[in-house]
């Protein structure tokens, strides 16, 4: 398995969902820990975005998948040093 961080997960804010849904989504599929899950979604709400999981394009896709099916939005970002 490639566990080089080449991509990051990027959750983004929406006004459909609360605190405790993206906290138990996070907890979940990005096996955040309560307080991670916690602070990922507070700059969520305040920034409007935050990078909720770095990893290869595979787990990334994997993960997005899972969390757009619970109607979160994300997108998939490379990170700008592996851009050719």
């Amino acid at each position: 398995m490639n566990d080089e961080k080449t991509h990051k997960l990027v959750l983004f804010n929406d006004s459909t969902h609360d605190y405790d849904y993206v906290k138990a989504c996070l907890i979940k599929h990005c096996k955040h820990n309560p307080l991670q899950a916690e602070q990922c979604t507070l700059i969520v709400d305040n920034i409007g975005k935050c990078t909720v999981k770095e990893g290869n394009i595979l787990d990334m896709i994997e993960i997005k998948t899972c969390l757009e099916e619970l109607e979160l939005i994300t997108e998939i970002e490379e990170y700008e040093s592996h851009m050719h």
